[in-house]
């Protein structure tokens, strides 16, 4: 019987569903500058509580908190990069899932981390909260 079960289609509502295509996205680059201490493991962590994209199911604006823990290898992310990338989501259609597997991609790719954690918390939207998490080691 499980074999048989096939996915709904993707919108019964009959919704024009159209995420913001990657390559769209206009997301500001994220900058990075040298860890004078590789070798070294510490945690760094950031908190963005004012995180805000646009739900392509719906078109209306999700808010949440984006937290990120890291462990530098050789470099570390400017902050003021990693302020205008979080923003320059904004006007972005994007789900959940997808918005913290973006920011999970872009971060290792500027600064290549030992160990990366993301987390979007986000506000609740019609009764349901959702909380999408995840991570990265370096091999």
């Amino acid at each position: 019987m499980q074999n048989q079960m096939r996915p709904q289609p993707e919108s019964q509502q009959q919704l024009d569903i159209r995420p913001t295509p990657r390559v769209e996205m206009g997301l500001y680059p994220l900058d990075s500058f040298a860890y004078e201490f590789p070798g070294n493991e510490i945690w760094i962590e950031f908190s963005m509580p004012e995180f805000t994209a646009i739900c392509p199911f719906s078109d209306f604006p999700d808010f949440g908190t984006i937290n990120l823990r890291y462990v530098p290898n050789e470099r570390c992310i400017e902050l003021k990069s990693l302020k205008l990338y979080i923003n320059s989501f904004r006007n972005v259609k994007i789900f959940h899932e997808h918005v913290i597997n973006v920011i999970l991609e872009d971060f290792v790719a500027a600064c290549d981390p030992m160990k990366l954690e993301v987390e979007g918390d986000f506000n609740v939207r019609g009764n349901i909260k959702t909380v999408v998490r995840a991570s990265y080691a370096k091999n």
